[in-house]
């Protein structure tokens, strides 16, 4: 049996299939002592080289638990795996992985903290990124500026940017004043500086921006800035039906044992709670998860 080369490494945690593609067009990956193109598929026997490393062929053929992990992202932080300029990383702050390697699902900005998810499944990652998904992503806004019905609307309606038209699919007002004054919105993108940009179209600034869910998965509560959590099986089986992915993991207990175990979770504000039955396809009526 053979399989798509991208489809086989994102699989075993080497990255997303987007990412991979991406190495394979730059010629960082052979097979067979061969250069690999786009299009080609490896078998269980063939030689594979990702930048010149070997890959452990029981690594990447042998079914394993996917691991997930949240991460609250502290100001400060890059999400390379190495900075030119030695700032801190979000990688020096996690653990290593059981196999493979963490792949981060979109980044945030150093001056942004928040919910950042990682996993080793590729496949997981890909799906929670890709485009055609449309996959929430909230966050917390403080703006600088004073905020009107008007500005409001004109950001639901849409502005343009210098990228093209942008949107935020839901903006409500969460308290405060003046300098003070805190929002919720929601992308469904994950263009460079989105939300700061859309903001200062209206003439506001923001001054704290914080992502607080992606998706289907809310930043617990009790997550510290700095620190990370591990979704435990429960969880990680709800997250793959969610997004709608055949889970990779295996099932230790049954359905009904879990239904039991698991509970639906609202999303992070009451006010994003009414209008949840907006614009957002990938998780409207979905249960939230956000760890235990």
């Amino acid at each position: 049996m053979s399989e798509r080369i991208q489809k086989v490494l994102a699989r075993a945690g080497y990255g997303s299939r987007r990412g991979l593609e991406t190495m394979i067009k730059q010629g960082k990956l052979a097979v067979n002592g061969t250069v690999a193109k786009l299009g080609d598929q490896i078998s269980l026997g063939d030689a594979v080289k990702l930048e010149g490393r070997v890959l452990s062929a029981k690594q990447l053929w042998q079914h394993t638990s996917s691991q997930v992990l949240l991460y609250n992202k502290p100001v400060g932080e890059v999400c390379t795996r190495k900075d030119p300029e030695g700032r801190r990383t979000i990688f020096q702050s996690l653990p290593s992985p059981e196999q493979g390697r963490w792949v981060s699902v979109g980044r945030l900005d150093i001056n942004t903290s928040g919910l950042i998810i990682l996993t080793t499944d590729g496949e997981l990652a890909n799906t929670l990124m890709h485009p055609s998904n449309e996959m929430d992503r909230e966050y917390a806004v403080r703006v600088l500026g004073d905020v009107t019905p008007e500005m409001m609307q004109t950001l639901r309606d849409g502005v343009e940017l210098e990228d093209g038209k942008a949107q935020f699919a839901d903006i409500q007002a969460a308290g405060g004043e003046g300098a003070n004054s805190w929002f919720h919105v929601v992308i469904q993108e994950g263009r460079n500086r989105e939300v700061r940009r859309l903001w200062e179209s209206q003439g506001v600034q923001v001054s704290r921006l914080m992502r607080v869910r992606y998706g289907p998965v809310i930043i617990p509560k009790q997550l510290k800035m700095g620190k990370w959590m591990m979704l435990q099986e429960g969880d990680l089986e709800m997250l793959y039906e969610e997004v709608g992915l055949v889970a990779q993991i295996e099932k230790k207990q049954g359905r009904a044992q879990r239904e039991k175990k698991l509970r639906p979770l609202d999303v992070t504000t009451k006010k994003s709670r009414q209008n949840s039955g907006g614009k957002s396809k990938a998780t409207r009526g979905a249960a939230r998860i956000r760890g235990r």
